[in-house]
């Protein structure tokens, strides 16, 4: 009789997960980094964690039946929440990070800087293909720091860990052949830029993409972004830093008292919808859930919600800095009620994207391009169909 044991179990569902990136496509046939995501221990560092399946969110611990299917799933494992219920650390979908492993196109022994060191994990497939030695980490939370070079350590990885903002310089003023970004950014820092070496890569989501740079020899990091769409936790000022969420606002949203004007809403032929109503609809979805890159770029600290209170559907655009807001609720036909109070017309801003990018024909995530000087400037362009730029 042979039996199976724990380890032979995650052995061979880390082979299969290596196995099914490649033949997913985030991995190529040729890719080191194959052997990375097969060594590598996940569930060394997801001893407990939650994960959403099928609508339903469940808790998983090391003893729990399924555990270490559910460890080796290309699913995010959120490990820590901040006060509000926002995950603010958790191993990201493999598929994910495999796609931006295989964008950090790095030599073997090259010298990285990643940005974010959440459970410790990514660190780990770093240090497996480019030796510990080579591997720099940052997190703002030293609770996380601690935790992860605890873990690192036990399986033999011993980058250097260490526990400061990554948006900032690291105060060694190292530079590096490449800086990995975990977290999501809604600008790419200047520091980043500079502490990289001519011919090295950035990679870090930014807006709702997977940014992928080159820093020239002027110091100017340029390049294009990956063809899906992804978002990763956003990075923190602080370890107690607890961010603005939606459902925060709804009270604003529904019941806020401002200026009201009908608005005509844009909405084209579309072959997929051939009732103005769905049309409209569609429109509203794209509006709110931003697909366009230049709305999660240049709207990037705009909140949006779609609610229903007794049957009446509305949307809502919140700036929390500023204290604006606006709800837009649809009216017969193509027309919409648009109430809004605060400093920016966020409706107007977002309506003019918006109308833009439909006009262009929808275009993806990879016909933009992005560049950023090292004092910070950045420039968004979209070269075909219909090319812009845009200073951010």
């Amino acid at each position: 009789m042979t039996t199976t044991t724990p380890h032979d179990e995650a052995a061979d569902l880390r082979r299969r997960l290596a196995d099914s990136l490649t033949s997913g496509g985030a991995l190529s046939h040729t890719s080191p980094w194959h052997k990375a995501f097969a060594a590598v221990s996940r569930e060394a560092f997801v001893p407990r964690f939650s994960v959403r399946s099928g609508g339903e969110l469940r808790s998983f611990g090391a003893k729990d039946a399924g555990y270490l299917a559910v460890v080796y799933s290309d699913d995010t494992l959120v490990t820590r929440r901040d006060e509000a219920g926002t995950p603010v650390s958790s191993s990201s979908t493999p598929s994910l990070m495999a796609r931006m492993l295989e964008a950090f196109t790095v030599a073997d022994g090259a010298q990285v800087l990643e940005i974010g060191t959440g459970t410790g994990y990514n660190s780990a497939l770093l240090c497996h293909r480019l030796g510990s030695e080579n591997v720099t980490t940052i997190d703002v939370d030293p609770d996380l720091t601690a935790t992860a070079r605890e873990r690192l350590a036990v399986i033999g990885y011993t980058p250097l860990v260490v526990t400061s903002d990554g948006t900032r310089a690291y105060t060694t003023g190292a530079r590096y052949d490449g800086v990995l970004a975990t977290c999501g950014v809604d600008r790419v820092p200047a520091a980043w830029v500079r502490q990289v070496r001519p011919g090295g890569v950035i990679v870090t989501n930014i807006g709702d993409g997977i940014i992928r740079l080159v820093v020239d020899g002027d110091g100017t990091a340029r390049g294009g972004f990956l063809p899906d769409e992804a978002s990763f936790m956003r990075a923190r000022p602080t370890a107690d830093h607890v961010a603005p969420t939606a459902p925060e606002f709804t009270g604003l949203v529904v019941n806020g008292k401002g200026v009201a004007r009908t608005m005509d809403v844009p909405v084209p032929d579309d072959d997929e919808h051939d009732e103005m109503v769905d049309r409209v609809k569609a429109f509203f979805g794209e509006f709110v859930h931003r697909p366009a890159l230049e709305i999660g770029m240049l709207q990037h600290d705009v909140l949006a919600m779609t609610l229903d209170p007794e049957g009446d559907t509305m949307h809502g655009l919140v700036h929390p800095e500023s204290g604006s807001w606006a709800r837009i609720t649809p009216r017969a036909g193509a027309r919409a009620l648009v109430e809004y109070g605060g400093p920016r017309d966020l409706v107007t801003e977002r309506l003019a994207l918006t109308t833009q990018w439909l006009a262009a024909g929808r275009p993806h995530l990879g016909a933009y391009t992005l560049a950023v000087t090292a004092d910070g400037a950045h420039t968004l362009s979209r070269a075909e169909p219909a090319a812009r730029s845009w200073a951010l």
